[in-house]
């Protein structure tokens, strides 16, 4: 990190021994959405068909969603990936469906969609561009949330490419002016009038009013927080943050008034002044208020944390919007978090969306199935009702899998609590296909009301998943080798297990759902085929 106006020895301090963060990422809520609990069940268009789509493929698929039974096994949701929009934005700055492949435009398929009994999802990238490179939200969460509020969209998938982290450094401010919105009124507070903490300093400066500015506030390790804001009334205002021009490179500030985040970027300073001003809206209460200023962003995770929790804020205030607008009650969006698991979203995504993906792109390559399994099902205490680790995508049905691949895989979904979107081609399924994915009891399982992901609670050549279930515990053998396995597991480490903590009374019934196992006394056994999944509940 450059210097960037911070007094020497502070730098030295953080150079050498680090500091402890002052100003961390704010604290939020979780971010609910839909008031779904259970994973989402649906369709996305990408594995199957990536950038060839149009409007009738994705209503032919969703007319096949409800004719064939999936839609009455809980599949409801159609979902369009990348490259279902123009390379253009319409003449007030909106996203516009492509005008050839979506000429009728996204509204008129939501509506057709809707009148399925089915809801409509969409695509976007928290960066510059799409994956595709068509445009993406950054910059314009607010307004592009508002229009797909307005279509009538119920899933956002927010993908991470051509992403712009945001800076770890924030500007020198040397003062702070509060007046009412949209008057002249403005009251300067000179930064010596606030409190500072962690690394920040007073740094003496000819050059602005006061004749010192504050630094050290970048990367959440300093703050400068002003206790004594008055104002005569409640209402929203215009904050204007005073800074010292340094550094040809982007800064980044929170201004937290009475606790409400608000973001500022500022951009390359060059130096024809001194100083700059920039400004912000912000809501104030009617006597003393207070406005903390910091730079939470101490590296990658913090700034995706930031970013998804921006959009999930347009999410629901371009709902909101709507509703009021039409009189029509609101239509909340679920969204889905698309990091890929670089940034360990399962720490923060409940507070940014509804599920957050913890792995790249899948393939219908077994191997990688079987990878993206081992990394998604060491996460099982991070999910919660509404809130859920994401594996990305079904491809059952896909590539050259085999009948016990593609069983493993769905039922492997279905224990891991995770979304199931299917991404074949639903226009022409294999009856074998569609017996998986309709599979009632492993759907169950999945939408089991106790919303706990399976805990594995043994590892090696053949896994023990065990799941919480209403009224039991869904047991899963699954055996990851090329040959036919024999196993046994004994019941009672389930029921010192403070995760599962199963509960069984003298006589242990069993319920097979995929193959057999049998068990005797607190014993389970069963013989699995190579690839193959062993599922049943325990009671």
């Amino acid at each position: 990190m450059k210097r960037n106006g911070m007094c020497p020895i502070c730098f030295v301090k953080n150079a050498l021994f680090g500091s402890k963060t002052v100003a961390p990422v704010p604290d939020v809520p979780e971010y609910e959405g839909v008031a779904r609990r259970t994973p989402l069940m649906g369709w996305s268009s990408w594995n199957t068909f990536r950038g060839n789509i149009s409007e009738d493929l994705i209503y032919d698929t969703a007319k096949a969603m409800a004719d064939s039974g999936l839609k009455d096994a809980g599949y409801t949701y159609v979902n369009i990936d990348d490259c279902w929009h123009s390379n253009n934005r319409d003449e007030e700055g909106n996203l516009v469906g492509d005008y050839i492949a979506f000429s009728k435009g996204i509204p008129a398929l939501a509506k057709r969609v809707n009148d399925l009994g089915l809801k409509l999802g969409i695509y976007s990238s928290n960066g510059t561009l799409t994956c595709e490179d068509l445009p993406a939200s950054l910059g314009n969460e607010a307004r592009d949330a508002y229009t797909i509020a307005k279509w009538g969209i119920e899933y956002f998938k927010y993908d991470f490419c051509h992403n712009v982290p945001l800076p770890t450094y924030a500007p020198l401010v040397y003062g702070i002016t509060v007046a009412p919105y949209g008057t002249k009124d403005g009251v300067f507070y000179n930064c010596s009038n606030g409190i500072l903490g962690g690394l920040a300093r007073f740094m003496k400066d000819s050059h602005v009013d006061g004749g010192r500015h504050v630094s050290g506030l970048d990367g959440g390790k300093g703050s400068l927080t002003f206790n004594n804001v008055f104002v005569e009334k409640d209402g929203k205002y215009s904050l204007t943050i005073n800074i010292r021009k340094k550094g040809q490179y982007e800064k980044y500030l929170i201004a937290e008034v009475n606790g409400t985040p608000y973001e500022i970027e500022f951009p390359s300073q060059k130096h024809y002044n001194w100083t700059a001003r920039f400004q912000v809206a912000v809501d104030m209460k009617a006597g003393v208020n207070v406005v903390k200023l910091y730079n939470p962003v101490g590296g990658k995770i913090d700034s995706a944390t930031l970013l998804y929790r921006r959009m999930a804020k347009a999410l629901r205030d371009g709902t909101k919007r709507v509703a009021d607008e039409t009189g029509n009650p609101e239509k909340p969006i679920l969204f889905s978090i698309c990091e890929w698991g670089f940034r360990k979203p399962w720490l923060w995504g409940a507070t940014a969306g509804n599920m957050w993906r913890t792995t790249p792109d899948i393939r219908p390559w077994w191997p990688w199935i079987k990878t993206i399994y081992e990394r998604n099902v060491r996460l099982y205490r991070h999910a919660t009702p509404g809130h859920y680790n994401d594996p990305d995508m079904l491809e059952v049905g896909n590539g050259k899998l085999t009948y016990n691949q593609n069983m493993s895989h769905f039922a492997l979904w279905c224990y891991m609590n995770a979304p199931l979107v299917l991404g074949n081609d639903l226009r022409k399924m294999p009856d074998s296909v569609k017996d998986i994915v309709t599979n009632k009891a492993l759907i169950a399982i999945n939408q089991d009301t106790k919303c706990k992901q399976a805990k594995r609670v043994k590892r090696g050549l053949i896994d023990v998943l065990a799941k919480p279930v209403e009224g039991g515990t869904a047991i899963c053998f699954f055996n990851k080798t090329k040959l036919k396995k024999k196993v046994s597991f004994n019941l009672d480490k389930l029921v010192g297990d403070s995760y599962v903590n199963a509960k069984f009374g003298e006589v242990i019934t069993v319920e097979n759902i995929v193959g057999t196992a049998k068990v005797k006394g607190k014993k389970a056994t069963a013989t699995i085929e190579k690839d193959a999944v062993v599922c049943f509940v325990v009671k």
